[in-house]
């Protein structure tokens, strides 16, 4: 699978290229597993930035899934919301992630 470009974190240059596919194989080229509850939050998140046309912070997103945010950043292991935008093809978050 061509992956399309991406910037020097990651991050699709063109949000269009975004497919499932491309997503896992984004995360597959870095070396990042995706299970199956990290994808339904990227899905998630994607179904927000539609909504709202923007990335929600770590507190919203967590009320948005009905989750605690701990619960989240235990799954991910980091700042949730990177990965969830960059696998997600959105934009790079902003502020405190």
């Amino acid at each position: 699978m061509q992956i399309p470009k991406r910037d020097g974190d990651g991050y699709l240059v063109d949000m269009s290229d975004w497919t499932e596919e491309i997503g896992r194989a984004m995360a597959a080229e870095d070396g990042y597993e995706l299970n199956e509850k990290k994808w339904q939050q990227i899905m998630k998140a994607r179904e927000y930035f539609e909504e709202f046309a923007s990335v929600p912070p770590i507190r919203k997103f967590a009320k948005f899934i009905e989750e605690d945010q701990k619960d989240v950043f235990d799954l991910w292991m980091t700042g949730p919301m990177k990965p969830i935008t960059k696998y997600g093809g959105m934009p790079k978050p902003t502020g405190c992630v």
